[in-house]
């Protein structure tokens, strides 16, 4: 099984770490392929730096379908461009913040999401709504650190989100914490034993749900919503977007 793990900002530290967290909890056999695209943000805070990186994210499905790639990952919580990475691709493509959230709803009966900046809070409250996961969603709680702060040598950054995680527990009446961005992914056992509650990392989760789907031969629907875009000319630097049907 060949699985591509896509972090859709360019910075390449963070890329290797999700690569590493993945490899971690993949069966023996699965082959983890993390990319960050050619094109894009740095870091993804906002709904401008989301919308900039969904062609370099597209870029990297049509890639791994050339490539035989069997399933994706969409390594970033707001999960950009995941449904239009469903329309071309044949495999699952698995958002983490989905993901997350899901898996949250599995093993307690509400969570919290402990993010990075305030500005992104919305971002989560309508993915929740956009997944159903509103009844289980306490609380999306900001720990106003940029992302980039996450790949600093030395950083606060640990001691911030892992407080943050223990007074959504307390305040939130939670059950357990949803980690709200994918430079987390490496945090999530040494909280999860700091504050004696189960945290998640969608990364993780993302990897083990499309081995699932793979394995039982599940592939991304192509009737209604994610068919194949319809054929048509794209104008200016969006001409190579163009497809054949």
């Amino acid at each position: 099984m060949k699985l591509k793990i896509i972090n859709p900002n360019t910075t390449q530290s963070m890329t290797e770490k999700i690569g590493q967290c993945a490899r971690a909890v993949a069966q023996a056999d699965t082959r983890i392929i993390a990319v960050s695209p050619r094109m894009g943000p740095a870091s993804i805070e906002s709904h401008y730096d989301e919308a900039l990186s969904v062609p370099g994210i597209l870029d990297e499905i049509l890639l791994g379908e050339r490539e035989g790639v069997d399933g994706y990952v969409i390594a970033c919580f707001g999960d950009p461009g995941l449904y239009a990475a469903r329309e071309v691709a044949r495999g699952p493509v698995i958002g983490i913040a989905e993901a997350a959230m899901h898996a949250a709803s599995f093993i307690g009966t509400s969570f919290s999401v402990v993010t990075t900046l305030s500005r992104t809070c919305n971002i989560a409250w309508h993915l929740a709504e956009r997944y159903g996961m509103e009844r289980f969603c306490r609380n999306v709680r900001a720990s106003d650190l940029p992302v980039l702060d996450l790949e600093k040598p030395g950083s606060d950054a640990r001691r911030i989100i892992t407080d943050a995680c223990r007074q959504a527990l307390a305040e939130d009446r939670s059950d357990c914490i949803v980690l709200g961005c994918a430079g987390m992914t490496d945090l999530c056992e040494e909280i999860a034993d700091a504050i004696g509650a189960p945290v998640i990392d969608g990364v993780t989760c993302a990897v083990k749900m499309a081995e699932a789907l793979v394995s039982v031969r599940l592939s991304t629907s192509k009737r209604g919503d994610w068919a194949r875009p319809l054929p048509k000319a794209y104008a200016g630097m969006l001409s190579q977007y163009a497809l054949n049907g």
